[in-house]
């Protein structure tokens, strides 16, 4: 059991849009992601989603609406909801979910990350 400091971890990476993991909560990572431009539009079959911003502003597109999501706001994405990730600037977030999610969920590409551990 140790703390974690989150402007610290997040200084040890520059990629964008590859999460890495910071530690374990039952069945979850809890995972540390610098996001910046567009990612794809994807859902996840079998696993709800949390997006917590800690630095930045993010903007969540779903096929009805648009959320932005402020520092210190989170949002949790049900299974199945499609939905696009778009950071105009450096964003800092937190992810909270399930070991089995896939970070492209439905769609494998070039963007598709295995595990990563900071």
């Amino acid at each position: 059991m140790e703390k974690v400091n989150l402007a610290q971890k997040f200084s040890y990476f520059d990629e964008y849009w590859s999460p890495r993991i910071a530690g374990e909560l039952n069945d979850a990572y809890v995972k540390l992601v610098k996001l910046k431009g567009e990612f794809v539009w994807h859902h996840h079959e079998a696993e709800d989603e949390l997006f917590w911003v800690v630095k930045g502003r993010l903007l969540l597109k779903f096929r009805d609406r648009d959320v932005w999501l402020e520092e210190g706001e989170l949002l949790i994405i049900p299974k199945g909801v499609e939905h696009l990730p778009v950071a105009e600037e450096e964003v800092h977030v937190v992810l909270i979910e399930p070991k089995t999610t896939v970070n492209t969920g439905n769609i494998q590409n070039e963007r598709t990350v295995g595990e990563q551990w900071i």
